[in-house]
């Protein structure tokens, strides 16, 4: 309650008197004095977050009835791999150049987040390719892609990455996941089938195990950040192929969409380098 006080520069009785006041309108508690603390009741959890998006709908409206304000709230998704590389970078632009757009942002994975677009839960989403076709309310736009890559212990540097393929131990990117199916299509292409030893969708910790010398692995050539400390070898393979794409997903009903299309523009300027597997 004193903390709330601070936030709103009244006084605690006054913020008492109107959670009163709210109670009373609403006809039920919404917080219980336990001792010399306050916790929220069941009735007050449950309007919680619909309390929160009126809060949210309300602060949009300064966006949405002044055409010169590029102010209001997004509400963006993010996959694990843009949400620690590009995603930071993006935002920065958009906050250096419109510090009056505040963003939330929820993780999860991709085909989570596609259904979170979709439901007009979220603005846009930073998320991997969709293997089917999007529905029209929804649109796509690739920012960037990345070829499949082997990585190896240092030492095995030396030799091919079929060999390696074949002969290694396999760290396999799950091939239940969006992200390890290309791996597995090109294995199975390729005619190699390896030793299996591990199976797992975290690339970062794949690598690790490269180092730690539990085998190889064939998974998409991923922007920073990359795990400290590690000397593995990074081998293309004898034909570049696509082992994922990246990009941002959107929804055209939304009522920010200038705010999307700011982000958009930002996330273009921002990945151009980058885009499409080029080397900054």
């Amino acid at each position: 309650m004193a903390a709330a006080a601070r936030t709103l520069n009244i006084s605690p009785s006054a913020i008492a008197q109107q959670l009163s006041a709210l109670e009373r309108e609403l006809g039920a508690p919404l917080i219980v004095r336990v001792g010399r603390t306050v916790r929220m009741t069941e009735q007050g959890g449950r309007i919680l977050s619909q309390a929160r998006q009126l809060l949210r709908d309300a602060a949009d409206l300064k966006s949405i009835a002044n055409d010169d304000a590029l102010s209001g709230e997004l509400h963006l998704g993010a996959c694990t791999t843009p949400l620690m590389g590009m995603l930071p970078e993006i935002l920065a632009r958009v906050s250096a150049r419109f510090p009056d757009i505040t963003v939330h942002i929820e993780s999860g994975n991709s085909a989570q987040l596609y259904a979170q677009v979709e439901a007009g839960n979220l603005d846009a989403a930073f998320v991997l390719e969709a293997p089917y076709l999007l529905p029209k309310t929804s649109d796509w736009m690739v920012l960037r892609e990345e070829p499949l890559i082997v990585l190896a212990p240092a030492r095995l540097a030396h030799r091919s990455p079929h060999d390696l393929l074949a002969n290694e131990p396999l760290i396999r990117y799950d091939r239940n996941q969006w992200g390890g199916r290309h791996a597995d299509e090109y294995l199975r292409k390729a005619g190699i089938c390896p030793h299996e030893r591990f199976e797992l969708n975290a690339l970062n910790a794949i690598a690790v195990m490269v180092d730690r010398g539990l085998g190889v692995s064939i998974v998409p050539d991923w922007s920073p950040p990359w795990p400290e400390g590690i000397n593995i070898a990074r081998l293309p393979l004898p034909t570049q192929e696509i082992g994922r794409r990246i990009g941002v997903v959107w929804s055209r009903s939304s009522i920010r969409m200038r705010l999307v299309n700011i982000l958009l523009a930002e996330a273009v300027a921002a990945t151009r380098p980058t885009a499409l597997g080029l080397t900054p």
